[in-house]
């Protein structure tokens, strides 16, 4: 039996990899989209009921505003490059949460929120774009997903997730909060690996340029993130590790993404 379970996982794996928008890595995907963007869409709403969302401020339609060019950017880059299932059945939706912490994210279907913490350090839309456009990169590159694949072939030996969901929804539930970073309490982030941080580095590079932000910005952004470190750096800056190793790369990487570039 055990030997079958390994030969099907096997097979599940050969016939569900993908290829990472821009970078063109292979990755495993078990996971249906559609089923992980419901998942998603539950998690966000408990977000935004446990939390509260700032509304009618300048900064509230700034938020809506670069998640809206970002967004677009994002279905415009993957249509180029023939990969716009990556974006297939997202619907956008844009937040700005208050919040002392230092974060921002983006879940699978396009679900994002910011935490006012964070401007201050953004400082305007382009600094904000950096951010939007990297987390946004996360979930165009199905980092979460490739993490739960990863994580239900080691527990759950690559069942389906609707089978999973029905016999062991609490454990399902677990390896989907780690996968996607929700830790103790929502938004409470977990890294991606160095690898896919890469990516999304890249990727929001890319969006950024299409959306019609210089991305030469993002050095000084991350820059910023980097003195803003010390005993208890930001929870962005702890869970996206920004050494100056990874300051040159973007360095490296911005004339690719001004291949991008659309003034607006």
């Amino acid at each position: 039996m055990k030997t079958s379970i390994t030969i099907l996982t096997a097979v599940m794996i050969l016939f569900s990899c993908g290829k990472v928008p821009i970078t063109g890595r292979k990755q495993v995907e078990l996971l249906p989209n559609s089923e992980v963007n419901s998942m998603a869409l539950q998690q966000y709403q408990d977000v935004l009921k446990t939390n509260k969302v700032i509304t009618g401020t300048p900064d509230a339609a700034m938020v809506q505003r670069v998640g809206q060019r970002i967004s677009a950017a994002a279905v415009s880059v993957m249509a180029q490059l023939k990969q716009s299932d990556r974006v297939a059945g997202f619907q956008w939706e844009y937040h700005l949460l208050d919040s002392k912490e230092v974060n921002a994210w983006c879940m699978p279907g396009g679900k994002i929120a910011v935490y006012s913490a964070l401007l201050p350090i953004t400082k305007d839309e382009a600094g904000l774009a950096v951010v939007l456009g990297h987390e946004v990169g996360h979930a165009i590159a199905q980092h979460g997903n490739e993490r739960m694949s990863q994580q239900l072939i080691a527990q759950m030996g690559g069942v389906a997730l609707s089978v999973a969901l029905a016999s062991k929804p609490q454990e399902t539930q677990a390896i989907f909060n780690n996968a996607y970073g929700i830790g103790a309490t929502y938004g409470a982030l977990l890294p991606f690996s160095r690898q896919q941080e890469t990516e999304a580095d890249k990727l929001g590079l890319v969006l950024m340029a299409a959306a019609g932000y210089d991305p030469h910005v993002a050095v000084d952004l991350w820059e910023r993130m980097k003195q803003q470190g010390g005993a208890q750096p930001p929870e962005f800056m702890s869970t996206h590790p920004s050494d100056q190793s990874r300051i040159n790369d973007i360095k490296a990487y911005i004339p690719t993404a001004m291949k991008y570039y659309k003034q607006q």
